[in-house]
């Protein structure tokens, strides 16, 4: 099965909104890490990272140009969902293969996978592949 220029063309730009929100999580927590604390800072630039993507994926990825609460609901169950897969698939890829750079790269490379998937065709319902 061929993939769509569509499909292509959103990959690209949903592979940029995550390097842009990454970057964005990143500094914040090194802004507010003097001042609050490890945890509280990497909660509020955690948030801050997510609301990046959301934005970026919505506007410019998946060009859903309508506001709906409805949206940012579904978003926010799909990455509180990819959020427990991707911790859980990190300690398991720790148990077996002792590489906290392998374990990272799989569970976020699942996470992305699935947040694409879930953003193109249940949060944002873009065309097929």
């Amino acid at each position: 099965m061929a993939v769509s220029t569509t499909t292509r063309k959103q990959l690209l730009k949903f592979g940029v909104s995550g390097v842009t929100a990454v970057l964005v999580d990143y500094l914040v927590y090194l802004a507010l890490y003097p001042y609050l604390g490890p945890n509280i800072a990497k909660g509020v630039s955690f948030l801050t990272g997510t609301m990046v993507a959301f934005v970026l994926n919505k506007y410019w990825t998946f060009e859903a140009k309508e506001f709906s609460g409805k949206q940012l609901m579904k978003f926010l169950i799909l990455y509180g969902i990819t959020l427990g897969l991707n911790i859980g698939t990190n300690h398991l890829c720790l148990i077996w293969f002792e590489s906290i750079i392998f374990a990272f790269l799989c569970a976020t490379g699942l996470s992305a996978v699935l947040n694409f998937i879930g953003q193109k065709f249940w949060v944002f319902k873009t065309s097929v592949i």
